[in-house]
C-alpha cells in the first residue's frame, strides 16, 4: 500500500495528516449499497467475495478516506461453530436457538476460519487485487458481544439472559467466552493473512458490565485475541462503546490502539490509558445529520483533544447512520485531512 497513514498512526509513528476511516463507511447511507441490497440478502452479500468487495470499494471510490474496512458481520463465524442464525431486517443477528446451558456450550463446533469463513479472506484479497493505495482493516466480534448474541438469540440492550448466565452459572459463560475468543484469533490470522493491514475487535456492547464483571469474565479472553495476534505484525484496535468506566482495564488487554465512543473526551482517555496506546474517534455520528458548520465545529474539537495530532485515527464514536448524506462524510474527510496537519506544517 502505498497510503500508510493508518498503519503509522496505530503504530504511534508521525503521519502527514490524522488518517481517517469510518465504521459503518460501506453501507447504508450509501446509494450503491442500497440498490445493491433490492436485489440481494444481506448475508449473500457478505458470502460472495465479488458484491462484498463491491460494498467494500464503493466509499474508496466517493471518499478520500485512509482505510477500507472489509463488508463482513461479526456473526458470520457463527456458522462454523454450527449456529444457525440469520440477519433480520430492522432487527439484526438473530439465533433461534439460543446458547443457554453447558451442554449447548460443548456442542458447539470446532471452528475453521478457512472452512467456515473464506469468503471474507477472499473478499479482502478481491479488494487488494482492485485497490492497490489504501489498505483494508479486518474485523471480529468481541466475546461479550458475540456471547450475547448467542445467548439472547437476538439484540437485546438489557442483557438480561446473558447475565443470569454470568451470575447463575459462570462457569458456563467463562467456556463460552474461551471459545469465541479462539474463534477470534483464527479469524483475525486468516483475515491478516489474506492482506488485512490491520485488525480491529468490535466488542461493542462490553460496556454493559461493571468493573468487577469485565476484571472476573473478560479482561484474560480479549487479552487471548490481543496477544493470539501479535505475531501477525499488524496494528490492532479494541472498539466498544459505553465503556468509559472499563477504560483501564480495556487498555491493559493489549491493544494498540483503543477507539472510544463520543462519551469520554480524547485528552481524558489519553490522559487515563496514557501514551503507549494509539487512539480512535470519536465524532458523534449524529453531527453528520447537521450543517456542514456545525460538523466541522464538531469535528475540530475532536482533533484539539490530541493537539499534537500524534497516534490518532479520526473515526466515529460508532457506525455511519443510515440517514446521513454522503456530502457530509465527503466534506468530514477533506476537513480532518486539512486540519490535522503536524504543527510544522500548519
Amino acid at each position: 500500500m502505498t497510503r500508510d497513514r493508518l498503519t503509522r498512526a496505530l503504530w504511534g509513528e508521525e503521519t502527514d495528516t490524522v488518517p481517517i476511516w469510518l465504521m459503518r463507511q460501506a453501507g447504508r447511507h450509501l446509494p450503491g449499497y442500497r440498490a445493491l441490497r433490492r436485489e440481494h440478502p444481506i448475508l449473500e452479500i457478505a458470502r460472495t467475495p465479488e458484491l462484498a468487495a463491491q460494498v467494500t470499494l464503493e466509499p474508496i471510490h466517493r471518499y478520500d478516506v485512509d482505510a477500507a474496512v472489509v463488508f463482513a458481520d461479526i456473526t458470520l463465524p457463527f456458522a462454523g461453530l454450527g449456529i444457525d442464525f440469520s440477519i433480520d431486517p430492522g432487527v439484526g443477528p438473530v439465533v433461534p436457538r439460543p446458547i443457554r446451558t453447558r451442554r449447548d456450550v460443548e456442542a458447539l463446533g470446532a471452528f475453521s476460519a478457512r472452512d467456515s469463513v473464506p469468503f471474507v479472506g477472499r473478499a479482502i484479497e478481491r479488494y487488494l487485487e482492485l485497490e492497490h493505495e489504501r489498505p483494508i482493516i479486518g474485523f471480529a466480534g468481541g466475546p461479550f458481544t458475540l456471547a450475547s448474541y448467542l445467548i439472547e438469540g437476538r439484540a437485546d440492550r438489557e442483557f438480561s439472559a446473558t447475565r443470569r448466565m454470568i451470575y447463575r452459572d459462570p462457569g458456563t459463560f467463562d467456556r463460552l467466552v474461551d471459545r469465541l475468543a479462539t474463534l477470534a484469533v483464527d479469524y483475525l490470522t486468516m483475515q491478516a493473512e489474506s492482506g488485512a493491514a490491520a485488525l480491529q475487535v468490535f466488542d461493542t456492547w462490553i460496556g454493559a458490565v461493571g468493573p468487577a464483571t469485565f476484571e472476573r469474565h473478560l479482561r484474560e479472553p480479549l487479552a487471548t485475541i490481543f496477544e493470539g495476534v501479535r505475531s501477525l505484525g499488524r496494528p490492532t484496535i479494541l472498539f466498544s462503546t459505553g465503556s468509559s468506566h472499563l477504560l483501564e482495564g480495556l487498555a491493559r488487554t493489549g491493544p494498540d490502539a483503543l477507539s472510544v465512543d463520543w462519551r469520554e473526551p480524547l485528552h481524558r482517555v489519553r490522559r487515563r490509558v496514557g501514551t503507549r496506546l494509539a487512539l480512535q474517534g470519536n465524532l458523534d455520528p449524529g453531527a453528520l445529520l447537521g450543517p456542514v458548520a456545525t460538523l466541522r465545529r464538531e469535528a475540530r474539537e475532536v482533533l484539539e483533544e490530541i493537539p499534537d495530532h500524534r497516534s490518532h485515527v479520526f473515526n466515529l464514536g460508532h457506525g455511519v447512520l443510515p440517514e446521513t448524506d454522503p456530502a457530509h462524510v465527503a466534506d468530514l474527510v477533506d476537513f480532518v485531512h486539512s486540519q490535522g496537519l503536524p504543527r510544522a506544517r500548519r
